[in-house]
């Protein structure tokens, strides 16, 4: 009867350590999974960013020369000479 006794302990003691062990061990899966998807979020954010980057550098050379400053304030700021005329022309979505 006293090995019957000990075989059930050790038994039991062997499910709960594997049970824990599953418990610990997937727990760190999703943890993994869930740093995994903010890495590929925050790369998907970074390609973004090094785009809008890119265009806003292209655009910072060109406003260097007067003449395509002139023309972006015109365009986008709606400025114009003193004794210009401008006709804005806006086309719908």
């Amino acid at each position: 009867m006293d090995a019957r006794l000990v075989k059930r302990f050790w038994i039991g003691a062997t499910v709960l350590i594997m049970a824990f062990t599953l418990f610990v061990v997937g727990r760190n899966v999703v943890h993994a999974i869930k740093i995994q998807r903010q890495i590929n979020e925050l790369n998907r954010q970074k390609a973004v960013f090094q785009t809008k980057i890119t265009a806003d550098s292209l655009l910072l050379r060109q406003l260097r020369y007067d003449e395509y400053l002139e023309q972006y304030a015109r365009e986008h700021y709606r400025m114009r000479r003193y004794d210009d005329h401008v006709y804005i022309v806006e086309e719908s979505r």
